[in-house]
């Protein structure tokens, strides 16, 4: 067979000068999008921008792909159900080094880049911390040149966005592709069969082997859909292949003449709801099934296409592990164990043990919860009609792993029940969790305190039959997005003190270390804040029509509404503040302006009630001059990353509240406290190590730890006692419960209060109120003292270093993928041709 020709492509951007970048913009303008670039109008403008800077990522991607083929590398496969990029142009053009010139360039066409990029819709593919944490990794393994890609879904609809209604959320569609999307590649030409429902039969090989075949199937393709991921100025750029679906089905003519116009495309239609709104509502039966649907399309389509990949390079399948490492971040792909073990099997007819051994070399697996009923289960009746072949093959991997259990626990048949990946009682389910321990060569938490609890409390026997297998992996965030890009004017004034090799080695921060007691410095850091809070007031404004006080303390918090992350705790102490300045303004020493954001799921009754509470209290609060406007409360809608890069670096108090045990990391706390915010918090999630990195005299920490709190509720906590003994929070709750804050909708917060009350006070808001009361004057006395305070916001700053995401990746890589970063030594010129590893 002839060798392939070496490849004569040659880059189509030369240049990332000015000039070049101007004659792009417009080419794009013409050719791109058909329009004339004379009078230059903004949205052409910034959509051609995007293409001109991806065009600039293309090459580099190339080269990037020609260097993984060339030097064989073994490649990480990162699957996640979602991603939450925020918006792609300033972060591309930060990491590709061409800020100065795409600022210069757009200025001459009269625009600025700021503006230019607030035109860009957030991409809807993730909801929370999950898909953030997913994009932050994918930046690093960029910026570290590790040969990754990320795989998910391509959802043309994002969650939803939030509005309000009378201080109610309100869930509208989030149409983020309205206008298109520059940054992706769709690759029709990348399709692969997906199957659900059918049947199995077995039936004899050529070697009168007996073999499955899965038949009788529905069919739906999947697409792939590319983005760019640049690494910092270092020329690597990976790729983000999310899926979308298509319908196996062709239009039905035949319907369409005979005037059934409807059935023409309905089933086309049904077939693509698979990849049209990221977790539909999973409140109803549709709803499960859809989900169940989702999670096996993207990670079927993923398989077919690292195989495709592979298989070509690979001597022989127990090579295979040596050449791909399958990240699973949470539970959502833990369904890839049984279609590798599959494809294995029913495909590649490799015996059962030789499959097995393949599988579990190959995956990893990343629990971000303790909480129960986020361990996600599948009915088995419902995972076996719609996966028939793979609800056969967990079930033969149980019985495989109940006879080890059985081997090692010998006549402990109680813990048979507890370990087994299949729960009997009360229905019969599937435990995904137990699937991707069970299948998986190592298993992580994501904070020191999440992965300690994991292995004490959650999955101790898992623990003790496969010792080292749980480890952790602290969480961390990317200093691109979080600082350099988020917060300019700070991340200016660290690198005219100590350079710029901070923002791929975060742990260069120490070295402003001395400037601390630099008054100078420390005016430099007051005057950065201010202006990020002037930022802040003017998107304020511009949103809500509140005016605030730049000078009063920015007491921040953003984050998905939940129970135990206790948004509750915050507005009920907010209302104790509200009352002490009703009876005497003076007696509040430090004007506070309170911000809330953060999306309630929308079967969530709970976190929505919170919500309207909030925007209950605020409409009361806002309008009631009589204390001396010393106190604000501000609810912004639609939270997302634009939002945060705005409000994170002009806070000064962050709330990082959970009740402790139940947060497995947060990196809210990370991205707040690098920008300069001085956290309050309980020891929850990696607060314990930020607590280590900072020092404990530069937090502010209070309430019950994760142990009491299990004692507490083991012994039995009466928070009657709680509200009984002290007259400020009485007052409080008397005055939600007599409607003072929504007279028109009365007993609307009724639930609220009998949780806490008659409901036990689970997540131990009582129980923990008066240190979260008296932690808070602790706050203001520091916070009347600006010099001191200014000293503590740059400790946190500079001791940022562990939580960059950069040593997350660098933990995966060294100690569970066993990837090394690729150099530029790994490429030598003989390539394939371009597009080849598309």
């Amino acid at each position: 067979m002839p060798s392939r020709p070496v490849s004569t492509y040659k880059p189509l951007c030369q240049s990332d000068d000015k000039d070049s970048l101007k004659n792009d913009i417009q080419r794009h303008v013409i050719s791109s999008l058909g329009n004339d670039y004379d009078p230059p109008r903004p949205y052409p403008y910034y959509k051609a921008l995007a293409y001109a800077v991806r065009d600039r990522m293309v090459d580099r991607w190339i080269y990037t792909q020609r260097r993984y083929h060339e030097s064989k590398a073994k490649r990480v496969y990162y699957l996640s159900l979602e991603f939450l990029p925020g918006r792609f142009l300033k972060n591309n053009i930060y990491n590709l080094n061409m800020d100065q010139c795409s600022r210069q360039a757009v200025a001459e066409f009269g625009f600025d880049l700021e503006d230019l990029s607030e035109l860009e819709w957030d991409a809807g593919l993730g909801n929370g911390g999950l898909g953030r944490l997913a994009s932050c990794f994918l930046d690093s393994m960029a910026a570290l040149q590790i040969p990754g890609h990320g795989y998910g879904i391509r959802y043309d609809y994002g969650i939803f966005f939030q509005t309000l209604s009378n201080g109610h959320q309100i869930e509208k569609c989030d149409n983020w592709l309205r206008n298109g999307n520059p940054w992706e590649f769709e690759r029709p030409e990348n399709l692969y069969e997906v199957q659900f429902g059918g049947h199995t039969e077995a039936y004899q090989d050529e070697n009168g082997k007996t073999s499955f075949r899965w038949v009788g199937t529905d069919n739906i393709m999947a697409m792939a859909c590319d983005t760019l991921i640049p690494g910092y100025d270092n020329g690597h750029v990976i790729n983000m292949r999310l899926w979308a679906a298509k319908s196996s089905r062709e239009f039905n003519l035949e319907f369409f003449n005979m005037g059934n116009y409807v059935g023409a495309v309905e089933d086309r239609i049904h077939s693509e709801t698979i990849s049209k709104v990221l977790y539909p509502n999973d409140s109803v039966d549709q709803g499960r099934e859809l989900r169940l649907r989702q999670q096996y399309f993207f990670v079927s389509a993923t398989f077919q296409d690292i195989l495709r990949r592979h298989k070509k390079h690979i001597a022989c399948w127990s090579e295979f592990p040596d050449h791909v490492a399958v990240q699973l971040n949470d539970t959502h792909p833990s369904i890839a164990v049984a279609e590798f073990m599959r494809l294995l099997i029913d495909q590649e007819h490799l015996e059962w043990n030789e499959a097995w051994d393949v599988c579990v070399r190959t995956f990893a697996y990343t629990n971000h919860t303790l909480l129960p009923e986020a361990l996600e289960t599948w009915p088995a009746a419902l995972l076996g009609r719609v996966l028939p072949r793979h609800m056969e093959i967990i079930l033969e991997i149980n019985r495989h792993f109940l006879a080890k259990v059985r081997q090692h626990f010998p006549g402990r048949d109680d813990l048979l029940e507890k370990l087994s990946i299949i729960q009997e009682h009360p229905e019969r389910r599937v435990r995904m969790a137990h699937l991707a321990i069970v299948g998986s060569h190592t298993v992580n938490g994501v904070s020191a305190l999440h992965s300690r609890l994991l292995q004490e409390r959650v999955f101790p026997e898992f623990v003790e039959l496969f010792p080292g297998k749980i480890r952790n992996v602290t969480n961390g965030i990317t200093p691109r997005r979080w600082l350099l890009q988020a917060n300019p004017g700070l991340a200016a004034l660290i690198s005219q003190h100590i350079g710029t090799g901070w923002i791929t080695h975060l742990d260069e921060m120490k070295k402003l270390a001395p400037m601390v007691d630099d008054p100078a410095f420390r005016e430099a850091w007051r005057k950065v804040k201010k202006e990020n809070k002037q930022r802040l007031l003017r998107y304020v404004l511009r949103k809500t029509g509140i005016n605030i006080d730049e000078s009063s303390l920015f007491d921040v918090q953003v984050k998905r509404i939940h129970e135990y992350k206790r948004q509750l705790l915050n507005i009920i102490y907010v209302i104790s503040l509200y009352n002490r300045l009703r009876k005497d303004p003076s007696s509040v020493t430090v004007p506070r302006t309170v911000f809330f954001g953060g999306k309630a799921a929308p079967s969530y009754v709970a976190a929505k009630l919170v919500i309207k509470l909030i925007n209950s209290v605020a409409e009361v609060v806002n309008n009631d001059q009589s204390i001396d406007n010393k106190l604000k409360i501000i609810f912004l809608s639609n939270y997302c990353v634009s939002q945060a890069e705005k409000i994170i670096p002009a806070a000064d108090l962050s709330e990082q509240i959970s009740t402790a045990g139940m947060e497995a990391s947060g990196t809210g706390n990370m991205k707040f406290a690098l920008n300069g915010a001085l956290t309050i918090g309980t020891l929850d999630g990696a607060n314990v190590e930020i607590m280590e990195e900072v020092g404990r005299d530069n937090i502010f920490i209070f309430g019950l730890k994760a142990e009491e709190v299990a004692e507490k509720r083991r012994s039995g906590h009466n928070p009657w006692d709680c509200y009984h003994q002290n007259p400020a929070l009485r007052e409080t709750l008397d005055m939600i419960r007599d409607n003072f804050f929504n007279p028109e909708e009365p007993g609307i917060f009724q639930p609220l209060l009998h949780s806490l009350l008659e409901g036990g006070d689970h997540y131990m808001l009582l129980a923990d109120y008066a240190d979260y009361a008296a932690t808070q004057e602790a706050v203001d006395k520091l916070y009347l003292d600006q010099d001191e305070w200014t000293r503590r916001s740059i400790i946190n700053s500079i001791n940022m270093g562990k939580f960059s995401s950069d040593r997350s990746i660098g933990d995966y890589a060294r100690d569970i993928w066993k990837v090394e970063p690729l150099s530029r030594a790994d490429f030598n010129g003989n390539c394939p041709l371009p597009g080849e590893d598309a």
